[in-house]
């Protein structure tokens, strides 16, 4: 029997594509989960039909079904022979299950990586505005599994102020970029990275204390002009 979670307000979905990372990923949101005390799901997309998996695909879905179970995740959601764009099918999750955090993988190996590339969390975090991102960035696995995470990835925006370049969290009056900010863990200041795509490519640019510390980052045609 399910334990009862103790704060229905929060839910946390983890997305994992295949490879050692996602056993990684669903133990980090589990603690996040226990910590919280709410309710964990766990999503995996693919756009081949089950039975069409090859055996080391069909291995990681057996060990993420065994996993889910002893962790006592609410449930794990396989999403195959899919032909919608992942993040369609993140929001239609997200927004049936009330999920309020979403943690995601980002690993050169892994299919998600997508995700951390700035316009797919662009338009991931329009659909899906109540959302905050955890960006688990998982370097190559080690017996010590070094995990380093920006946490809540929040709408932000890119305005100029008295000659210098900040970031900004109610939408502002002048002109602005709009993007997205990864908070440092573990900091109380506005110290992390902003990411935000212009011309069609992504840019990213380094934060502290909400100043912009390279600006010349920032695309020539996207400066802002508000002085």
């Amino acid at each position: 029997m399910k334990h009862v979670k103790g704060r229905l307000d929060e839910s946390i979905l983890v997305c994992v594509y295949y490879g050692q990372n996602g056993e990684r990923l669903i133990r980090r949101g589990h603690k996040l989960a226990t910590l919280l005390d709410c309710p964990l799901y766990v999503l995996t997309v693919d756009s081949k039909p089950l039975d069409a998996f090859d055996a080391e695909k069909s291995g990681y879905i057996e060990q993420w079904k065994e996993l889910t179970n002893e962790l006592d995740v609410e449930e794990f959601f396989i999403k195959d022979n899919e032909k919608r764009p992942i993040h369609k099918v993140i929001t239609e999750v997200a927004t049936n299950y009330n999920i309020t955090q979403i943690i995601v993988g980002q690993s050169a190996q892994s299919r998600w990586e997508e995700i951390t590339k700035g316009s797919f969390l662009n338009v991931l975090l329009k659909e899906v505005p109540f959302v905050d991102f955890h960006i688990v960035s998982v370097k190559h696995p080690s017996d010590d599994e070094l995990i380093d995470i920006f946490e809540k990835g929040v709408r932000a925006y890119l305005i100029k102020e008295n000659g210098h370049y900040k970031i900004a969290f109610t939408c502002p009056k002048i002109a602005f970029i709009e993007g997205i900010f990864f908070k440092e863990i573990g900091t109380d200041f506005d110290n992390g990275i902003f990411k935000f795509n212009f011309d069609n490519k992504m840019h990213e640019v380094n934060i502290t204390e909400a100043l912009v510390t390279d600006p010349d980052r920032i695309p020539l045609a996207g400066r802002l002009e508000n002085e």
